[in-house]
């Protein structure tokens, strides 16, 4: 394997409690991306993985009829596997907070009506494939909770109008704090969610830099780099540049640099957002074997819109048929072990968090 490719792979990958090795084999154009796979009785198989082209760039979209499925490098029957793409949503539990710089510079000024309908329109956006919570900050060592994660469509941008009544407790800007106490209520958040794999994302919109001084920047930095969690970054204003931004958004950044501006820049990053859940996919199908250990190839292929050149990608991981035998359902929720393999407890014995974290960029 060549370094070139190596390092694609480790950037690629995703970031679980144990980075086990993920096993992706070669392809053209695409990258798909293993996250789990379950084998259940009576002969039920199913892998849950990502998709990205050449460029990292999310790929969603894609249909069952779209992947080819072999086992021990033989091609499984379309008939014979009933294969189907489940909704990833039975699997994995994705979850957004977003979080508003609601300091004197904002509350206070003429472009504070725009950030809240702004931020109410990416509610909505987002909470089609996500739980969303919304918090706020100012400059107090705290920041305020405005909607907690709501299990049901449409209950955080409900709930997202109260920013326009939110009152800054300390006009100062308290954003280091602010982002490393962020990402801790969404660890939490996710701790509480009903799927065992999860995924989370972190949404910062901020019109300047730390004044507040309560945390080191260095330790917020650590914070953002040491996540297994998507970190965006929204900014307005001159105050900001765009390596201020991208410190913080380690996964994509849109910048405002005025109030103009502001509902576009929110768009950005919930459009991108949308395009890395739906880049997720849990394929099911019924095996035919029924007994030992067994090698499973799944091919993809795609043509990206406005394009004529179709582009490819596989990924292998392995199952165990032991017991297997008629009767296979495709459409049974699949029962994925997190205390194995990829989804397996830490090495310090900490609590199997089952978290997910995929790479992108916003340019």
């Amino acid at each position: 394997m060549s370094a070139k490719r190596l390092r694609s792979r480790v950037f690629q990958a995703l970031v679980l409690p144990l980075l086990a090795v993920l096993m992706t084999v070669g392809g053209c154009g695409l990258t798909i991306t293993r996250i789990q796979t379950a084998a259940d009785k009576p002969s039920n198989v199913a892998v849950y993985f990502k998709v990205e082209d050449a460029k990292g760039e999310p790929v969603g979209g894609m249909t069952a009829e779209q992947f080819e499925i072999y086992e021990d490098d033989e091609l499984v029957s379309v008939y014979e596997s009933k294969q189907t793409i489940l909704n990833p949503e039975v699997a994995a539990s994705h979850y957004t907070l977003l979080l508003v710089d609601m300091s004197g510079s904002v509350a206070d000024s003429e472009d504070f009506p725009k950030i809240s309908e702004a931020a109410t329109l990416f509610t909505s956006q987002v909470e089609k494939n996500n739980q969303v919570a919304i918090y706020a900050f100012d400059g107090s060592a705290e920041i305020h909770k405005i909607t907690d994660f709501t299990g049901s469509a449409g209950g955080a941008q409900a709930r997202a109008n109260s920013l326009s009544g939110f009152k800054p407790q300390d006009p100062s800007t308290n954003l280091n704090g602010a982002i490393v106490q962020g990402l801790e209520v969404l660890d939490a958040g996710l701790e509480k969610a009903e799927n065992p794999l999860r995924i989370g994302t972190l949404v910062v919109f901020t019109d300047g830099t730390d004044r507040a001084s309560r945390v080191p920047e260095s330790e917020m930095l650590d914070a953002v780099n040491g996540t297994p969690y998507e970190v965006f970054a929204i900014g307005l204003g001159a105050e900001l540049s765009e390596k201020d931004l991208q410190q913080i958004g380690k996964s994509g950044t849109a910048l405002a640099k005025d109030s103009s501006e502001i509902q576009t820049a929110f768009e950005t990053i919930g459009k991108r957002i949308e395009q890395l859940t739906q880049s997720y996919y849990l394929l099911s199908y019924c095996s035919p074997a029924r007994a030992g250990s067994h090698t499973v190839t799944v091919k993809g292929k795609h043509t990206p819109e406005g394009k004529k050149k179709e582009t490819t990608g596989a990924l292998e991981t392995e199952f165990d048929a032991e017991g297997f035998d008629k009767g296979c359902d495709p459409n049974t929720k699949p029962k994925f072990d997190i205390t194995k393999g990829d989804m397996a407890a830490d090495d310090s014995g900490g609590k199997t968090k089952g978290k997910a974290k995929a790479s992108a960029s916003t340019n």
